[in-house]
């Protein structure tokens, strides 16, 4: 059976992370607030986990998943390598509502999905997702919704959606208006924004001191 935990009382917020990290350790499902929307996330390489995250959400391996992390230096581990534009990316928006795609480190084992090799990576900018991230490493996150659902604001909305297919829910309270974070592809050899969301492409353009495309 679901459990649900108010993180506005310390001490739910404790036994709730708690009981999050035990369940992303055993391979099963937690909804969690981020600074955009509420998230479905699990351990990112947990192969059978991943597939039950897109089970839940009722969605194919054609949209992967993407990756949240709890510091800035996570990523040294999970990339090919870091070019000196994700470094200046990073340091202007993490955590916050930038989403970097970047070549994967090949030796990883990990099925996020139909991905040709890349992850797409963010540091949300919420305590309670960084503190469960911090303890459990990198957890593939998407939005905790049905596809095609609206994502859900609020923990009553992913329970009503995902019901008993997610372990924890950890309520954050409402998310306020649903953002989606801004997503910067990074593999070819310009920058180019695939979705504009809470950074804007002017905002990356002048970080990264070049016009920066949209897709």
């Amino acid at each position: 059976m679901a459990s649900t935990y108010d993180c506005a009382l310390p001490d739910q917020r404790a036994e709730g992370l708690a009981a999050a990290a035990r369940a992303v350790k055993a391979g099963r499902l937690v909804v969690l607030p981020t600074d955009t929307v509420y998230g479905i996330g699990c351990d990112a390489f947990s192969s059978p986990a991943v597939r039950n995250l897109l089970g839940a959400k009722q969605r194919g391996p054609d949209m992967p998943v993407p990756v949240l992390v709890g510091s800035w230096t996570t990523i040294d581990g999970l990339v090919l390598g870091v070019p000196k534009s994700a470094r200046d990316l990073i340091e202007a928006f993490w955590p916050g509502g930038l989403s970097l795609v970047l070549p994967h480190a090949p030796s990883l084992k990990w099925d996020l999905g139909a991905t040709k090799g890349t992850v797409m990576l963010r540091m949300p900018l919420h305590p309670v997702a960084l503190e469960l991230l911090r303890d459990v490493g990198p957890m593939a996150v998407s939005s905790a919704n049905v596809s095609g659902r609206p994502p859900a604001a609020s923990v009553a909305e992913a329970e009503e959606q995902l019901g008993e297919k997610v372990a924890v829910y950890l309520d954050g309270g409402p998310s306020g208006e649903p953002v989606a974070s801004t997503i910067v592809d990074l593999t070819g050899d310009a920058p180019r924004v695939l979705r504009e969301g809470a950074v804007t492409t002017a905002e990356v353009s002048e970080v990264l001191g070049r016009e920066v495309l949209p897709a």
